[in-house]
């Protein structure tokens, strides 16, 4: 079977692309590895990520997304050549429609070069869609109905807070603080409070196994090697879930205050609405431990994490790449 359309979750973390008929064939980190002597890309994906923090001078890893936008756009076109190539296989003469999520606060200059770079990396026709658009798709929500329908997605670079009634978006947020910023503020905590240093994907797999965002009772432990910074000397640490909540703390008191600022400005019966429907988290970093509970406590809202939330903003690519004619006057006029 010909692929002649695709759907492309271009996250900050991590790019995951969908096939109508087919489902996820790729889900490879948004990473790209580059020879500094002559600029050449000499690795994208699984084998960029395993380099981090592994590379000698000559070799650079770059995340071409910063908080959801483009950052290099030369980059970001070979990342996104690499993508749509292995997902053609054999078939690459053909130059499929895309559609591709963009942060709700993305600006006009913006959407343009995610098109244009996917345009020069192989694509025919490009579309840009809202996250909390696809997220809220992805999670099985009838966005179309005359109601309210509240999403929370939390990628590695940004947090889409939006209220979805009659397939358009009535409320939102869109704040540069997610995934990144959990890691960053978990290897801080643990510089500052046993002046051991960590790298960035030992944070994000603390955050991963043992991440909570409150403290609970039964914590879990988790074992660490960072760097001595007053010895210079490698060393063993465990630390536990309720330290990993204390380290979030701030950085998910700006996620939820984001949440009331868009809960507050929405019209009193789509509050109404999703105050009995309750609202869904999405996203990879809306799987971290216990955050549906912290924001039902903080805002009186049930919380319900959807079902493959990680997932759900590819899936919702693939929604409206089988149903273009139900979806395409409202959601793909970013031509």
């Amino acid at each position: 079977m010909f692929i002649r359309k695709l759907g492309i979750d271009l996250g900050t973390a991590n790019t995951v692309v969908f096939v109508p008929q087919k489902g996820i064939i790729i889900n490879e980190p948004t990473v790209v590895a580059i020879s500094t002597d002559n600029n050449q890309v000499l690795a994208i994906g699984n084998d960029a990520k395993d380099m981090v923090g592994r590379t000698p001078e000559l070799i650079k890893t770059y995340k071409p997304l910063k908080d959801g936008v483009i950052a290099d756009y030369k980059i970001t076109k070979a990342l996104l050549h690499y993508f749509i190539s292995k997902s053609l296989g054999n078939m690459r003469f053909i130059k499929p429609d895309i559609i591709i999520s963009a942060p709700c606060g993305i600006t006009s200059t913006e959407r343009r070069a995610i098109i244009d770079a996917a345009k020069e990396a192989g694509a025919k026709d490009v579309f840009v869609v809202k996250e909390p658009i696809l997220a809220a798709l992805g999670a099985n929500i009838p966005i179309n109905e005359a109601s309210g329908n509240m999403v929370v997605n939390i990628g590695g670079g940004t947090a889409e807070i939006a209220v979805i009634s009659l397939g358009g978006i009535v409320t939102f947020s869109s704040i540069r603080v997610a995934g990144n910023k959990m890691d960053m503020a978990i290897a801080d905590y643990i510089r500052k409070k046993y002046n051991i240093a960590i790298g960035e994907r030992t944070a994000e797999n603390v955050k991963i196994n043992i991440g909570s965002a409150i403290t609970i009772k039964e914590k879990n432990e988790y074992e660490i090697t960072g760097g001595d910074l007053s010895e210079g000397l490698p060393k063993n640490l465990n630390i536990n879930s309720n330290e990993i909540a204390e380290a979030l703390t701030n950085v998910l008191k700006e996620i939820i205050q984001a949440i009331k600022n868009v809960l507050s400005e929405t019209p009193p019966e789509l509050v109404a609405d999703i105050m009995q429907r309750g609202m869904f988290l999405t996203g990879g970093s809306g799987l971290l431990k216990n955050l549906d509970v912290l924001i039902t406590r903080a805002t009186g809202v049930p919380v319900y994490v959807a079902d493959d939330a990680l997932f759900c903003v590819a899936k919702g690519t693939g929604i409206i790449l089988e149903n273009l004619d139900l979806y395409k006057r409202s959601l793909m006029n970013y031509k």
